[in-house]
């Protein structure tokens, strides 16, 4: 399953992973992404009363989006009963693939 910069749009990211984790046959697994914003906040930030898309451009990165997620981000897909895997995929296939040698592809895991 493919869930790519999805997640910073919906307004319970944790009950949407919840349902991937339902969907998923045992042994199934989903990729994750969803954005980063240099510097990278420790813990992810949401606050549901910034309505006005400006400020939620300047505070999210982007006016459709309801969070910044943080280093945090891989204890919440566990929260949703995943099993999260960091992987590093992009910096072996980064010049292929047209993205950053940086990025980390984030896998939840159906135990």
């Amino acid at each position: 399953m493919l869930c790519n910069h999805v997640l910073e749009h919906v307004a319970d990211d944790i009950k949407a992973m919840h349902e991937i984790h339902r969907v998923l046959k045992p042994g199934g697994w989903a990729i994750m992404q969803v954005p980063f914003f240099s510097p990278v906040p420790e813990t992810t930030y949401e606050d549901a009363s910034i309505t006005n898309p400006r400020e939620r451009e300047k505070v999210f990165g982007q006016d459709d989006h309801v969070r910044m997620f943080g280093r945090d981000y891989a204890k919440r897909i566990a929260r949703a009963g995943l099993k999260p895997e960091e992987n590093e995929f992009a910096k072996t296939q980064s010049e292929r693939l047209g993205i950053s040698k940086n990025e980390i592809i984030y896998i939840g895991k159906k135990q």
